[in-house]
Order: structure tokens, then sequence, then C-alpha cells
């Protein structure tokens, strides 16, 4: 582990696509820190091997890789300061604190967690064993733990805001939540960002006596609560919330770094609020459209942008050629990458 502190801060992260080489599938190096540097230049913080990242079809090896060859991007671009989150969740709380000590040796200053789906039908509903499993995980890992709420890819497990809030309590090694809602229904899927439970969970440890009370095992590392789409920054930042760990940031970081930023200042400044609300609405139509694609979608648009992205590793699909045109001639596309251009133009030149 570094003795650098890179401070768990409120603002955007962005978990990153695993790039892979087309002919082997093996880490496409090269690509990964091209982009990392892209977003952190842009004002975006990086999360490594989450579901964006394919963590699921990672070994224990490439996902340190990931980490290493990230962190001496980083530093080599003169950003020590720039703090890594990786994701260490697994089958077994045994493997989930392994994979934290890993992604902590590998150069991680951050963990987040998310329950394994695959026994959700004996754990979903035993609110003991899942505050035990984060309780343990963050006990027993030498960097502080986010837990990752996304029911979609954990069978369902979805933690409530009381649950959330006592593990905050009890637990002065997390660090945070992220809060990513899906609902499916007759094969399609609902996206549902629970604005009332971040703005419950904020209620209790965004208010500064929450600190005072329970401090945290790290003080660079305080409880952050994130949501997991873009489409209610704006929304967040008013009930104290703290910013968001969104896709969407790979495809559009300047736009999304901005919103969070004008979200943040409309809270004191009112005449900031009719431009925080023109950039929530092309943010939050555009990332309702582009994450209706996937991982593949995100891949694609990066390799229509910047000239990398690749497809996921297999089993999951490519996405066809047809449903890349579409996604990139959609005005909610369109629009937001017009937005993009004059941004990161603006703060460029």
């Amino acid at each position: 582990m570094s003795s650098v502190v890179r401070p768990l801060v409120p603002g955007i992260y962005a978990p990153l696509p695993t790039f892979f080489k087309a002919d082997s599938e093996d880490l496409d190096v090269e690509s990964q820190t091209a982009h990392v540097i892209r977003l952190v230049k842009a004002g975006v913080k990086p999360l490594l091997g989450g579901t964006m990242g394919e963590a699921h079809h990672l070994s224990h090896d490439e996902r340190a890789t990931l980490i290493k060859v990230t962190r001496k991007a980083l530093d080599d671009a003169g950003y020590t300061d720039v703090p890594i989150i990786a994701g260490t969740g697994a089958g077994s709380t045994r493997e989930t604190i392994q994979l934290s000590k890993e992604a902590a040796t590998a150069g991680a200053d951050y963990a987040i967690v998310i329950a394994s789906g695959y026994f959700a039908g004996a754990l979903a509903n035993n609110r003991k064993a899942l505050k035990a499993f984060w309780s343990e995980v963050a006990e027993e890992s030498p960097i502080p733990v986010i837990i990752y709420n996304y029911p979609g890819a954990a069978g369902g497990i979805d933690l409530d805001s009381d649950l959330i809030t006592e593990l905050a309590e009890s637990s002065p090694n997390l660090a945070g939540v992220k809060l990513t809602m899906e609902h499916v229904f007759n094969g399609g899927i609902r996206r549902c960002g629970n604005v009332g439970k971040l703005t419950r969970i904020c209620a209790t440890v965004s208010e500064p006596s929450f600190a005072q009370a329970h401090p945290r095992k790290n003080p660079h590392a305080p409880f952050l609560v994130l949501g997991g789409y873009t489409d209610f920054i704006l929304t967040s930042s008013m009930v104290n919330g703290h910013g968001a760990i969104t896709g969407l940031a790979n495809v559009v970081p300047y736009t999304v770094a901005k919103l969070f930023e004008v979200s943040e200042k409309a809270k004191a400044d009112s005449s900031a609020l009719p431009e925080a609300q023109r950039l929530q609405g092309i943010v939050a139509q555009a990332d309702f459209t582009i994450a209706k694609t996937g991982i593949a979608g995100t891949k694609a648009l990066l390799g229509k942008l910047y000239g990398y992205g690749g497809n996921p590793r297999r089993p999951l699909p490519p996405i066809e050629a047809e449903v890349v045109a579409a996604l990139w001639e959609h005005p909610h596309t369109t629009e937001l990458i017009a937005v993009e251009r004059e941004l990161s133009g603006k703060i460029q030149s």
C-alpha cells in the first residue's frame, strides 16, 4: 500500500470498461491507460473492475494488473493524488476479503463491494447475514470499503436505507455507498434511481454530527452517498448527496463533471439552477438511451469518439452494427456529444 494520502472526495467517478485485444481477449493495457488519463484530465476519477469493467470475467491476476498499470499511468502523468477505487466483490466473504487485500497491495486506495447473487434466495431477506457480510469485509480489508447496492447484478439483493445507515454507523472502515437501481419487468428493464433511499441515507450520514459521532477508521475516507446514474445528480446534490459513480462519465466526462459542479453551486446560488436543470435534462435523456445498450454500447461509443473500445469478453455478445448506428444518430446522443465537445474545447483551449 502507498504512503501517499489520496482522499475520497465528493464528485464524479467512472467505472472504467476493461479493454481487450481483438484477437486474443488479453488486456489492452495501452487503451486502458489512455482512457484513464483522458478521464482524469476532465475531472473524473477511476473505478476499476466494477460491473462496467466486467469484473466477473477477470482473474485475480488481471484485476491486480489493471490496478498496477493504472497507478503507474496516473503517477507518470503527474496525477499522484488521484485515488483508485477497485471492485473486489466475489462469491464468498473469504474471497472478497482476499481480493480486497490483493487490490490494496496492487495500489488501490478504496474497494467497492457487491454481494454475490448466486445464493440470493438465502440472502436477500436475511438482514443479519447481509450486515455480517459487509461488516466482516470492512473489518478485514486494509483499505476503506464502499457498499455497492445493485440488485440487478446481485440476484435482487437490495439493502434498504435503514440497513445501510446501520452499517455506516457500526463499521468505521466503510466509506460510502453506491446506489444503482434497475427493475426487470416483462423482459425489459426499468431504470429507477431511488432518490427516496438516497435522501433518507443522506439525512443521517451527511449531517456534521454523524462524522463526530461515528468517526471513520481512515479520516480521509468519509461516508459518501453516490448515485449509480447521472439522471439524478442535481436532485442528489440538493439533498446533500456526494456525486455519482456512473458509466456515462466514460463517454462524456467533461459534461458529467460540469453537471456535478453546477449542481453543487446551485445549492448556494439559485442563479446557477437554470443551467444545472438544462444540463441535467440533456444528460438524463442520453443516459437512459445509452444505458439500454449496456457495456457493448459504451465501448462502441468510445470507439466512435476516441478510436478504442472493442468488444466485451465472451459470452457477452458484441453490439450489432445497426444498433451502433442508431445509437450514434439518436438525438439524445447527438445533443450530449455536442455539449461534451463544447465543454472540452473550452477547458482545453
